[in-house]
């Protein structure tokens, strides 16, 4: 099953504005969802760079987003905890919260990937996009994309 992911920032396969990026504010873009099914518990949110050199370089984890949430707003702090709830995780950049993209060539894409789980996670601050996608194994129940892009 699908959601929809959007943001007012910028649109499918659009270029993701500077303020977003290390180049700019570095603030995370906000984000809406819509079409979460009916029995999800809890939303997860990964944002990663699969054109990034050697690995797929990992900006945003979130998890244990309310299932009542609808949305991410401009500039989620970078803390463990979320206010309204949820948490972050560890990025690729060894922080907690989101990391802008900062390709050191060429354009790049960035996936941002929105799950509804059937289950709340229940996981640390140390959390890395391995242990959550290890977490959310057998839980999603239906998942969305945004794909923006980047370029210096």
């Amino acid at each position: 099953m699908n959601m929809k992911l959007t943001s007012t920032a910028f649109q499918e396969g659009g270029m993701i504005p500077a303020k977003y990026t290390c180049d700019g504010a570095n603030v995370s873009p906000p984000l809406e969802w819509s079409g979460a099914p009916q029995n999800t518990k809890s939303f997860a949110l990964i944002c990663d760079d699969p054109d990034a050199p050697a690995k797929t370089w990992v900006h945003w984890v979130v998890f244990d987003l309310p299932a009542s949430r609808t949305s991410l707003p401009e500039n989620v702090p970078p803390q463990e905890t979320l206010p309204g709830g949820g948490k972050q995780g560890m990025n690729d950049f060894k922080k907690i919260g989101y990391g802008g993209p900062c390709p050191p060539s060429g354009t790049h894409r960035y996936f941002f990937k929105l799950y509804a789980l059937d289950a709340e996670l229940n996981l640390d601050s140390k959390t890395t996009k391995d242990r959550l996608v290890q977490a959310m194994k057998d839980h999603i129940l239906a998942q969305g994309e945004l794909i923006g892009r980047y370029k210096r």
